[in-house]
């Protein structure tokens, strides 16, 4: 199974991006989890260049559809989400293999709630699946931790591993209705 994490930060000292790159640590075998790195090389959205993607698109294009699963952590500017983040979802808007993509939120700062919502509710508006017990809040804001201490911290650990369970069985499921509905005999 193959996860997509976006990070919502371009800042080298993201903690959002540290979490993610953690999760990929902290992923077992017959996870994949790959990190997205292209999202502040993204044009900014224009609907006269969907007809002819840029490169950089369409390779986030191909990222997206090839994904079980996608993962978001973003930090909150002035209440909402990232720029980078808005971005990526508007070129993800019309985009036929992101409607009923299978989703979940990481929040790594509690305080960071206004855009957690936010997030959830353009994820929603876009026909997203969001995981709710995948979609988690791991207070790291102001903690000190570098990533090796959070792939170390067993709560921390535990907390990232229970998430990548729940998208699993959330993509194992809708695999299962699939296979159900459109039998291959």
């Amino acid at each position: 199974m193959r996860i997509l994490g976006l990070p919502g930060s371009l800042r080298a000292a993201s903690i959002n991006a540290m979490l993610l790159r953690a999760t990929v640590r902290l992923a077992p075998p017959e996870i994949e989890v790959s990190i997205f790195r292209g999202l502040g090389d993204l044009p900014l959205f224009n609907p006269d260049l969907e007809a002819s993607r840029p490169g950089n698109v369409a390779a986030f294009h191909r990222a997206v559809a090839e994904a079980d699963a996608l993962l978001f952590a973003s930090p909150e500017y002035a209440h909402g989400v990232t720029g980078t983040i808005k971005n990526a979802l508007d070129w993800l808007v019309g985009f036929e293999p992101f409607a009923n993509k299978i989703v979940a939120v990481l929040n790594a700062s509690p305080r960071a709630h206004h855009a957690d919502d936010a997030l959830r509710e353009t994820l929603r508006t876009m026909a997203a699946v969001i995981v709710e017990p995948a979609s988690i809040t791991i207070p790291l804001l102001g903690a000190g931790l570098d990533e090796a201490a959070l792939v170390a911290t067993s709560s921390i650990a535990g907390a990232v591993r229970e998430a990548l369970r729940a998208i699993q069985l959330a993509v194992a499921s809708r695999q299962g209705s699939l296979t159900a509905q459109f039998p291959l005999s």
